[in-house]
């Protein structure tokens, strides 16, 4: 999850360092030369990719965004090691609200 108020822009490049953690409390700085996802926004879960630098920075050469908590594209699934799977939307029934 990207840490809340730890983006830093470069404003005369694309240059972006930001920090990521995970629920046990361990974080890591990121650094990354390219767009960002549209999707991208503090306090939301990443998949980035790259080089772990001895200073224990990662240096991003990908970065992925989810959408939301219930929908991940098929690239950020993959590379979570996940198994995506396409809902059959024609088989749902509408709650009953009676």
């Amino acid at each position: 999850m990207v840490t809340v108020g730890s983006m830093v822009r470069d404003p005369d490049s694309l240059h972006v360092q930001f920090a990521v953690h995970d629920s046990l409390g361990g974080e890591i700085l990121v650094t990354y030369d390219d767009l960002l996802p549209d999707l991208f926004r503090e306090g939301q879960g990443i998949v980035a990719q790259g080089v772990l630098t001895a200073e224990g920075k990662l240096e991003a050469t990908e970065v992925l965004a989810k959408h939301d908590e219930n929908y991940m594209p098929p690239e950020v699934a993959e590379a979570m090691g996940q198994k995506h799977e396409k809902l059959d939307y024609s088989q749902q029934k509408a709650p009953d609200t009676k």
